[in-house]
């Protein structure tokens, strides 16, 4: 959990902390019982039958790891006034994942997204249908903020095949030549790009993804793209400075995967998200 991003959102003048691992998103329990009227506590609902069995269930689609021994042995129980059982008790019992309990100064019961509408219901009908309007929302939001980011690297990676086209021109492309072997040198170069930071050629790509349309710019991550625009700038200045093809691709490989493990080591490009 400590690996994960935390954002809050208010829900009826509730506020809800929400910590997003990469596609999955957990939803504090401990935040949402605040929002429901009188004393109540998490075991309370999950001691409920009802609660049980959902909780089986999601946990057999999703958890390949589930202990159904011990889930037998709590829903037989589930239900009597005699019965009860803590999220803690609940996970070391069973392997349950959606379900998680943490300590500390930001600690609480997380649940899954989907079991954290179900205790939405619990707290009311109108409490859970503006939990997952707010949630909605909140993605919506961050889906849009990473498409612009995307969108930005991706005009920067275009913006500087420009510099690079232009000091091929310049410096290996002789004069006499027709447009056609302009473009193969073109490609290459492009090609080349793509190995230093990909490990492949555009065809080799088309190979191994005939079912995709576009090519594997257009499915890169906002890192590979901001480290294609560094190396495209790059490699013009290589170009300019007189290397050879081979020499180029051995410096420029170097550099990307230096710079992907800078990238994918540190909060960079998460503070860019954000």
């Amino acid at each position: 959990m400590s690996a994960a991003k935390r954002i809050t959102m208010d829900v009826l003048g509730t506020t809800i902390t929400v910590l997003s691992q990469g596609d999955e998103d957990y939803i504090s329990l401990t935040d949402m019982l605040r929002a429901k009227d009188g004393e109540f506590f998490i075991s309370d609902w999950l001691r409920n039958r009802n609660t049980v069995e959902f909780l089986g269930i999601w946990e057999r689609v999703h958890n390949p790891h589930f202990n159904y021994g011990e889930f037998a042995i709590i829903r037989s129980q589930a239900g009597l006034n005699s019965y009860k059982v803590s999220v803690k008790e609940w996970v070391a019992k069973t392997n349950a994942v959606g379900l998680r309990a943490t300590a500390g100064r930001y600690g609480g019961t997380f649940a899954h997204r989907d079991i954290a509408f179900e205790f939405g219901m619990w707290i009311s009908p109108e409490f859970k249908v503006y939990l997952i309007k707010e949630f909605q929302r909140l993605k919506e939001d961050e889906n849009r903020r990473l498409s612009l980011a995307w969108n930005l690297n991706r005009t920067l990676s275009k913006l500087n095949y420009r510099i690079h086209t232009d000091a091929i021109k310049s410096h290996l492309i002789p004069a006499t030549v027709t447009h056609a072997q302009a473009a193969v040198t073109y490609a290459n170069e492009a090609d080349m790009l793509n190995v230093a930071l990909f490990g492949q050629t555009a065809k080799e790509w088309r190979d191994a993804n005939p079912a995709l349309e576009g090519n594997m710019r257009d499915y890169a991550t906002i890192e590979q793209l901001l480290v294609l625009a560094n190396i495209e700038g790059m490699n013009a200045e290589l170009i300019h400075m007189g290397l050879s093809q081979g020499d180029r691709l051995e410096r420029l490989n170097e550099i990307a995967i230096r710079q992907m493990q800078v990238l994918t080591s540190t909060s960079a490009i998460k503070q860019l998200k954000e």
